[in-house]
């Protein structure tokens, strides 16, 4: 595995969480939460380029079974469009939990729901961020798979 910062999305309905690794891919930190609208995808490109990304990891909402859901395709679709506009590398990853996960995290550190909707989405895409560089680490390969497989 080489060098290089990557990104973790969390794709929503209206929210858009952002997270990132450093160069050395060791920690997943919060960037920002993205309102969903028509530039989105080109909001996200320009945080990858700010951050000399080369990855961009989109969660891919699956059940507990790991058959699609009904967001599974939205984040297909959006993760499509976002390829469209980075030269970043986009990959999906199974995101499985993740925003429970870190709803948890927030509550045990004394986050209400309500105190949290603002930074629940960045700290789903750091959970999926987390998840990608485990995998990453365990099998010294890119997580998740590219769009076109």
């Amino acid at each position: 595995m080489h060098k290089t910062v990557r990104l973790g999305i969390d794709v929503g309905k209206a929210r858009i969480g952002v997270a990132r690794t450093d160069i050395d891919a060791t920690l997943a930190v919060p960037v920002e939460t993205v309102t969903r609208n028509g530039n989105a995808a080109e909001h996200i490109s320009e945080i990858a380029r700010e951050y000399s990304a080369d990855i961009i990891y989109v969660g891919l909402p699956l059940s507990l079974k790991g058959e699609q859901t009904a967001s599974t395709q939205d984040a297909v679709d959006f993760a499509t469009e976002l390829a469209q506009v980075t030269d970043a590398t986009v990959r999906l990853v199974d995101e499985r939990l993740s925003t429970i996960s870190a709803a948890q995290s927030l509550q045990s550190a004394g986050h209400t729901v309500k105190s949290s909707k603002g930074i629940i989405d960045q700290a789903a895409a750091v959970v999926i961020l987390e998840q990608a560089l485990s995998i990453e680490k365990s099998t010294q390969t890119w997580a998740g798979r590219a769009l076109d497989e």
